[in-house]
C-alpha cells in the first residue's frame, strides 16, 4: 500500500464515503479493485482504532440505538447448511447517536441477536462519562444488554411506531407513514417526551446513501464480513470527524468537544493507514 501516494489514497476513500461502489471507484481513479478492497480494509482497522482511542469520557445526555439490516455475500433465504452464518447472510450494524451533537459514539457489526446486542451497549456503556437517556425500539436483547452493561445506572425508555399498511400497487416502494407511537419506560427516569429513535433513523439513510453496499434494490453487497465492517469504520471516521453536519456547521466531534478542528480527509486516511 506505501507505493499508492497519500493524494491517491484519500481520493479513493473519498469516493467510497460519498457513495461510490467498488468498482465505480476503480474506474474514477484509475486504482485496481483489489487495491482498492485492500486499501478500504486497511483504513477501517486504522479508523476503528482511532475511534476507540477517541470515544472517551463522552458529555452525552441522551444516545438513541438502532440498527440497519445489510448482507455479506448472499441474503439469508440463499444460505446452506454448509454456509458459515458469522460470515455470511443478513447481518445489522448496531449504531448508538447523540441527538444533541449527532455523534456516533459506538457501533457494532454483528446478528440481530443477544450477543451481538450485549457486546454493543457494553461497548457504548464504557465510552459515556455521565448518566445518559438511552432511547431504542422495541428489540428485546436491548432491555438484557442495558441491564448487563448499565446496571440502574441509566434512564431508559422504549418507542414502538405503527405505521400504515404498505400500498400493493405503485409507490410500494415509499416509505410507510408513521400513523401512532407508544412509548414505555424500561429503567430509571426517562423524560417521555424524549424517548425517541427519530434522529438514529435519520442516520440509517445517510448510511445508505453514503455506503453502496447499503443501498437496497441494487447488486451493490459485501462479499466479505471484513470489506463490511471496514467500510462501516471508515464510514463513522469521516461521519465524526471530517463531514461538517449542515445543522451544526461543525463536525460531529467538534460539537462534542471530542475534536477542536475539522479533520481532512487526506488527514484521516494518513493516520489510519501505513
Amino acid at each position: 500500500m506505501n507505493r499508492v501516494p497519500l493524494a491517491r489514497r484519500a481520493q479513493i476513500i473519498n469516493c467510497l464515503v460519498e457513495g461510490s461502489s467498488i468498482r465505480s471507484t476503480e474506474r474514477m481513479t484509475g486504482t485496481h479493485r483489489d487495491t482498492i478492497c485492500r486499501l478500504l480494509v486497511e483504513v477501517g482497522d486504522g479508523c476503528a482504532k482511532l475511534m476507540d482511542e477517541q470515544m472517551r469520557e463522552l458529555p452525552c445526555r441522551r444516545i438513541e440505538v438502532d440498527e440497519i439490516w445489510a448482507y455479506v455475500g448472499k441474503k439469508q433465504r440463499h444460505m446452506t447448511p454448509l454456509d458459515d452464518p458469522r460470515r455470511l447472510g443478513d447481518q445489522y450494524t448496531f449504531v448508538a447517536l447523540d441527538p444533541a451533537s449527532k455523534l456516533v459514539p459506538a457501533h457494532r457489526v454483528g446478528k440481530r441477536d443477544l450477543p451481538t446486542a450485549t457486546a454493543f451497549i457494553a461497548d457504548l456503556s464504557e465510552r459515556l462519562g455521565n448518566r445518559v437517556q438511552l432511547s431504542s425500539d422495541a428489540l428485546a436483547a436491548y432491555v438484557e444488554a442495558t441491564e448487563r452493561a448499565f446496571g440502574a445506572e441509566v434512564d431508559y425508555g422504549q418507542i414502538v411506531k405503527f405505521y400504515e399498511a404498505e400500498p400493493a400497487g405503485r409507490g410500494r416502494y415509499s416509505p410507510p407513514h408513521v400513523v401512532g407511537a407508544e412509548r414505555s419506560v424500561i429503567v430509571g427516569d426517562p423524560d417521555q417526551a424524549h424517548i425517541s429513535t427519530s434522529m438514529i433513523e435519520r442516520q440509517n439513510l445517510t448510511m445508505r446513501m453514503s455506503m453502496r453496499r447499503f443501498t437496497r434494490l441494487t447488486n451493490a453487497f459485501s462479499k466479505k464480513i471484513e470489506n463490511l465492517r471496514a467500510a462501516v469504520a471508515v464510514h463513522f471516521a469521516h461521519y465524526n470527524f471530517v463531514r461538517v453536519h449542515r445543522s451544526l456547521r461543525v463536525t460531529p466531534a467538534m460539537e462534542a468537544g471530542v475534536s477542536d478542528r475539522l479533520w481532512s480527509i487526506a488527514e484521516l486516511v494518513e493516520r489510519t493507514s501505513n
